[in-house]
């Protein structure tokens, strides 16, 4: 189990950082063979950006 530098990785331990990258990996395979529409860009910018606003107001 190799120590990782927290100031190279998020993860403590190699394990973790794999375990991740191939769950992340898994959903974006997922995500690009899914039948359904895709969103458009501009739409899912909006969306964020709603709840960052929503989200600055509320921890005013």
């Amino acid at each position: 189990m190799g120590k990782l530098d927290p100031i190279v990785s998020e993860f403590d331990t190699d394990e973790e950082a794999e375990a991740y990258d191939a769950w992340f990996r898994a959903k974006v395979e997922a995500a690009m063979a899914s039948p359904g529409p895709g969103i458009p860009h501009d739409q899912v910018m909006a969306e964020m950006q709603a709840i960052i606003d929503k989200h600055r107001q509320t921890a005013k």
